[in-house]
């Protein structure tokens, strides 16, 4: 199979791509074939060694896929070969098939395209961390969020109204 991996320090510029050997799926896991995978911010900062966990290299960047489920390891309930799904990851994503642990796998609805499904964990999942479970966000509340023309921002502006908060939203350029 092919993947997009990095093998030494750097930005873009340093991603190859490979021909590797397709993964097994073992105990726990499954084998998805990527339709689409999201690059965020902290791929970026992944492949230059600036992020708080640093894979072994070779590896492949890309931490949100999603797919459809081509093999399924011992051990894995509720999700079979042929289920669409999309999935936190941390890397591997950048790959024609990535090894998933069952437990960071959501099933995608018919007709969610792919490309949507493979974004929305990093940034809704940080949205909601930040407004619910750190903010305490409730019907009412006056939000304001910085970076707003961003993912993370525009998911935050769309979840806090749908909490029923007014939104503030300030963004900047340097130009």
């Amino acid at each position: 199979m092919k993947a997009i991996r990095t093998h030494a320090t750097g930005g873009p510029e340093t991603l190859t791509l490979d021909e590797i050997e397709t993964p097994t799926p073992g105990k726990g896991e499954v084998l998805v074939a990527v339709k689409a995978c999201a690059i965020n911010y902290p791929d970026g900062l992944i492949i230059r060694d600036l992020y708080q966990f640093k894979p072994q290299r070779p590896f492949s960047p890309g931490g949100e896929i999603a797919g459809v489920i081509e093999a399924v390891g011992e051990g894995v309930e509720g999700f079979a070969v042929g289920d669409r799904v999309m999935a936190g990851l941390g890397n591997g994503g950048l790959a024609e098939k990535a090894i998933v642990p069952a437990g960071r796998m959501f099933h995608v609805p018919e007709g969610v395209p792919f490309e949507k499904a493979a974004s929305l964990l990093m940034t809704y999942g940080t949205t909601i961390h930040g407004l619910k479970d750190r903010g305490h966000i409730k019907a009412g509340d006056t939000v304001l969020i910085l970076g707003a023309a961003g993912g993370v921002g525009l998911s935050a502006i769309e979840l806090a109204k749908a909490f029923g908060a007014r939104v503030v939203a300030a963004v900047s350029s340097e130009a």
